[in-house]
C-alpha cells in the first residue's frame, strides 16, 4: 500500500480507464481503434453508470465522439475520449472549435505507426499534430506525455486540473507502447462526480441551465462574422497560451548535473533512453536524459537550465523527427541537436540509442 492507496497489475490502457472512473469522470465518449481499445472495454466492464452515474457510450464514429465532448463540456462535465492516431485525425475540426469558444475536455491519443491507417503499432509520429493544433486556425492544446502505466493513471486527475484551470482541451498523448504494456499501478482515491450545484458555482460560462433565470444564456459558438471582434478573441486567446507556456512546463532528468551529452526522449522511448545512459555511465561517458513530461508547452526552461554543461543534444523519437525544432528553438539553437528515429512501428532499442550517441561522441 502507498498512501493507503492499492497496488494493481495492468495495462496502460485498463489504467487510463480506472483512473476516469475514480477521478470524478463525468462522461466518456469513444470509439474502438487498436491500440487503445482497452480503454472503452475496461469501462464497460467497470460499469461505473450503476455506481457513480458515470455515462459510458461508444460512439458511431471519432467525429461523434469529438462532438460529444464538445455538448459535455459546454455543459460543465468532466468528459473525456481516447483514441488512435487515425482516430484521433478525424476529431481534430472538433478539437479545433472547442479550442476556439474554450470547452474543457481530455483527449487520450495512444499513437501508433504512421501515415494514413499505418500499422498497429506504436509511434509517437503524432507529436506535431498535438503540439502545434492539427485543427484549422492559431490554436494550442496542453500535452502530456506519459512513460509509464502509473503515470496513465496520474495524468488523468492533471489533465482535468488544467483543461478546466485554463478551459482548453488537453491531451494525454501516450504510444502503443505504454497503453499495452502491463505494470503495477497506485490508482487515485476516488473523487466523487461534483453536483450541478458544484458545476454551476465553480464554471458559470457553462451552457447548462443553472441560475439561468439570474444571467443571460451562455452560447457557443466558434463562428463570428465580423473580423474585428475575430481578431480580439483571438488575441485573448493567444494571451491564455502565453500564460499557460509560462505556468505549466512539465519535465523530469536523469543524471543532467554535470552532462556533457544530452538525451532528450518522451514516452516509451525515454525509458529506453534512461537505460541507455545508465550503461554510457559505466563506460565512463557524461550523459543525461530530459524527458519532457509536457510536449506543449515545452519545457524550455528546464532544457537551458541544464544547457551550460552540454555539448551536444540527441533527440530520439519513434518518429522522423518532430520534436527536435522544438528543441533547437528553445536554446536558439546554441548546441549541436541530432536527431535519431525508427518509424513505421519499430521501437528503438537501448542499444540503438546507446550506438548513436557513441558515434554522436566519437565524432
Amino acid at each position: 500500500m502507498e498512501n493507503n492507496r492499492e497496488c494493481f497489475l495492468m495495462k496502460g490502457n485498463e489504467a487510463i480507464a480506472h483512473a476516469a472512473v475514480r477521478c470524478g469522470c463525468d462522461g466518456y465518449f469513444g470509439y474502438p481503434i487498436t491500440p487503445q481499445s482497452e480503454v472503452l472495454e475496461t469501462l464497460s466492464q467497470l460499469k461505473p453508470w450503476e455506481t457513480t452515474g458515470m455515462v459510458v457510450l461508444q460512439a458511431e464514429s471519432e467525429v461523434a465522439a469529438i462532438n460529444m465532448l464538445y455538448g459535455g463540456g459546454a455543459s460543465g462535465k468532466r468528459v473525456m475520449t481516447s483514441s488512435s492516431s487515425p482516430g484521433v485525425a478525424l476529431m481534430q475540426e472538433g478539437i479545433s472549435y472547442m479550442a476556439a469558444v474554450e470547452i474543457p475536455a481530455v483527449i487520450v491519443n495512444v499513437q501508433r505507426g504512421g501515415p494514413g491507417l499505418g500499422t498497429i503499432q506504436p509511434g509517437q509520429a503524432d507529436y506535431l499534430q498535438a503540439t502545434v493544433g492539427g485543427g484549422n486556425g492559431d490554436y494550442n492544446t496542453i500535452v502530456l506525455a506519459p512513460a509509464s502505466v502509473q503515470d496513465m493513471a496520474d495524468y488523468v486527475d492533471i489533465a482535468f486540473q488544467l483543461a478546466f484551470k485554463y478551459r482548453n482541451p488537453t491531451f494525454i498523448l501516450s504510444d502503443g507502447v505504454i497503453g499495452q504494456m502491463m505494470e503495477q499501478v497506485y490508482l487515485p482515491p476516488f473523487k466523487p462526480r461534483r453536483t450541478e450545484e458544484e458545476i454551476g458555482t465553480e464554471c458559470p460560462w457553462a451552457a447548462n441551465g443553472y441560475h439561468l433565470t439570474q444571467r443571460k444564456p451562455n452560447i457557443f459558438s466558434s463562428l463570428e462574422m465580423d473580423p474585428k471582434t475575430m481578431e480580439q478573441r483571438n488575441t485573448r486567446l493567444q494571451q491564455k497560451y502565453a500564460l499557460m507556456s509560462k505556468n505549466e512546463q512539465r519535465a523530469t532528468t536523469f543524471l543532467c548535473d554535470d552532462a556533457e551529452y544530452l538525451y532528450v526522449a518522451f514516452g516509451s522511448v525515454s525509458r529506453c533512453a534512461e537505460e541507455a545512459v545508465v550503461v554510457l555511465r559505466n563506460r565512463g561517458h557524461k550523459v543525461g536524459l530530459l524527458r519532457p513530461i509536457s510536449l506543449w508547452p515545452f519545457p524550455k526552461d528546464c532544457l537551458n537550465k541544464i544547457l551550460p554543461t552540454v555539448k551536444e543534444i540527441l533527440v530520439c523519437e519513434m518518429n522522423a523527427g518532430q520534436m527536435i525544432n522544438d528543441v533547437k528553438l528553445s536554446i536558439n539553437c546554441q548546441r549541436p541537436v541530432y536527431h535519431y528515429g525508427r518509424t513505421g512501428g519499430v521501437v528503438p532499442t537501448p542499444d540503438e540509442l546507446i550506438e548513436a550517441m557513441i558515434a554522436l561522441i566519437k565524432q
